[in-house]
C-alpha cells in the first residue's frame, strides 16, 4: 500500500488552504464499497460461486455508467448555449473521445462474464426474478439523454420501457423525457452553421451537377456490365434509382420532409446538409473540431450498438431461447433492439452523399477565406 499524501496537514501556497490528510481506503469508500457483494443463493442453500463475478461485472457497469453520464452532461450543458466556442469544442470532443474508450472496456467486460457457464448461472438465475438491466435507471438515463426517447423505440420496448420500475424513477424518467437531449442539441447546433449560404456563390447547385454526373456514370456502368443477368443488371438499376431518388430529396425540402417521416432522415434537412458540407470539407481547419466531433457520435452509437449485439449472443449462449427475467422475450427482444434503437444513424449515412474530392465543387477564394485561418505578421 502507498500513501496518497502525506500524514500531515499540507498547506497549499497557492490558495492558502489547510488540507486535511486523506486515507485511500476512506478516500474511496472501500469498507463500503467492498461489502456491496451480497449473493442471494445463499439464503437458499449453498452459495453459487459465480454469483459474486455477476454481482461484481454488474456494479462496474453501473459505475463506468456514471462517468458516462458525468462526461454527457457537461457536453449538454455546452450545447444548450446559443454559442459553442472552439475552446468549449475541444474539451467536449476530449470528453466524447473519453466515453469511447470506456464503451470499449464495457465491450470487454461481456467477456469476462461470458467465463461463467450457461449451467452455473442457472445456480442462481431464478433467484433474481424479476430483477432485471430493465431496471438499469441509468442505462435508461444514458439512452433518454443521447436521444433514444420511447417515440423511437420499437414496439415492445415503448411499452416496457417504464415497467418493473418504482414509481419515483419512472416519474424521473418521463420528465427527463422531456428535456432536450444531446441528438436535440447538436440538431439545433448544425442548423445554425451560417455557412450554407455563399452570396452570389450555389454550393448545392453545384453539388447536385456533380452529383447527377457521378449517378449517370455509374448507371452506365451498370447497363455495360456484360457479366451480370438480365435480371442481375434490373435489380442494380432499381436500387440505383433508389440511391438517385435519396439525392433529389436531400436537395429538394418537401421531398426530404416525406422520407423523412418515413423515417429515412431523422435530422432535419438544414442539419443534414450542414453535416454533410462538414464532412466534405473536414480538412478546412474551421471544420476540423465539428468533424472530430460528429466521429465521437458517430462512434458513440456505434459502441452502443456493439454492445447491445454482444449482450445479445451472451444472452443466448447464456439462456438459449428462455424468457428473461424482466419478462422480455430474451435474445429475439435483444436482437431487434440491435438493429432498431439508434440515435445517429444519419451520421452514418452521410457517407451515401459523399463524393470524391476530385469531384467535389471547386470553392471560391472568397468562401475559402471566410472558412480558413489567417495570421497577420507583425512588422
Amino acid at each position: 500500500m502507498y500513501n496518497l499524501i502525506d500524514n500531515n496537514y499540507k498547506k497549499d501556497m497557492t490558495m492558502n488552504k489547510q488540507i486535511e490528510p486523506c486515507y485511500y481506503g476512506d478516500y474511496l469508500k472501500l469498507t463500503q464499497f467492498l461489502d456491496a457483494q451480497k449473493p442471494v443463493s445463499g439464503k437458499y442453500g449453498e452459495e453459487a460461486h459465480d454469483e459474486t463475478l455477476f454481482i461484481i461485472v454488474h456494479q462496474a457497469y453501473e459505475l463506468w455508467f456514471k462517468q458516462i453520464l458525468h462526461e454527457l452532461a457537461s457536453v449538454l450543458a455546452v450545447f444548450k448555449s446559443d454559442e459553442v466556442k472552439d475552446q468549449q469544442l475541444t474539451t467536449v470532443v476530449h470528453r466524447l473521445k473519453r466515453v469511447v474508450k470506456i464503451q470499449a472496456l464495457l465491450n470487454q467486460q461481456i467477456d469476462i462474464i461470458e467465463t461463467m457457464t450457461p449451467q452455473d448461472f442457472l445456480d442462481f438465475r431464478n433467484y433474481l426474478v424479476p430483477a432485471s438491466g430493465f431496471q438499469s435507471i441509468q442505462f435508461k438515463v444514458l439512452e433518454i439523454s443521447l436521444g433514444l426517447k420511447s417515440e423511437y423505440r420499437i414496439d415492445f420496448d415503448k411499452q416496457s420501457f417504464y415497467n418493473r420500475l418504482t414509481n419515483e424513477h419512472r416519474e424521473f424518467l418521463q420528465a427527463l423525457e422531456l428535456e432536450p437531449s444531446l441528438f436535440d442539441v447538436v440538431q439545433a447546433w448544425l442548423e445554425r452553421m451560417p455557412f450554407l449560404e455563399f452570396g452570389d456563390f450555389n454550393f448545392w447547385q453545384q453539388y447536385k451537377q456533380a452529383t447527377d454526373e457521378m449517378l449517370d456514370q455509374e448507371q452506365r456502368i451498370i447497363e455495360s456490365n456484360q457479366l451480370q443477368s438480365a435480371e442481375e443488371k434490373a435489380q442494380q438499376l432499381k436500387e440505383h434509382q433508389n440511391t438517385r431518388a435519396n439525392f433529389d430529396a436531400l436537395l429538394d425540402k418537401d421531398k426530404f420532409e416525406k422520407v423523412r417521416e418515413a423515417g429515412r432522415f431523422r435530422l432535419s434537412q438544414r442539419a443534414t446538409l450542414s453535416a454533410l458540407f462538414i464532412s466534405m470539407y473536414r480538412e478546412e481547419p474551421i471544420f476540423n473540431l465539428p468533424f472530430q466531433f460528429i466521429t465521437c457520435l458517430t462512434e458513440i452509437d456505434e459502441m452502443l450498438t456493439l454492445w447491445r449485439y454482444k449482450h445479445m449472443m451472451m444472452v443466448q449462449r447464456m439462456l438459449g431461447s428462455k424468457i428473461g427475467t424482466g419478462g422480455s422475450s430474451g435474445h429475439d427482444y435483444l436482437r431487434r433492439t440491435t438493429q432498431s434503437n439508434r440515435i445517429f444513424t444519419d451520421f452514418f449515412n452521410l457517407s451515401t452523399f459523399l463524393l470524391p474530392k476530385n469531384a467535389m465543387p471547386v470553392l471560391p477564394d472568397s468562401v475559402k477565406s471566410a472558412l480558413d485561418y489567417h495570421f497577420t505578421q507583425c512588422k
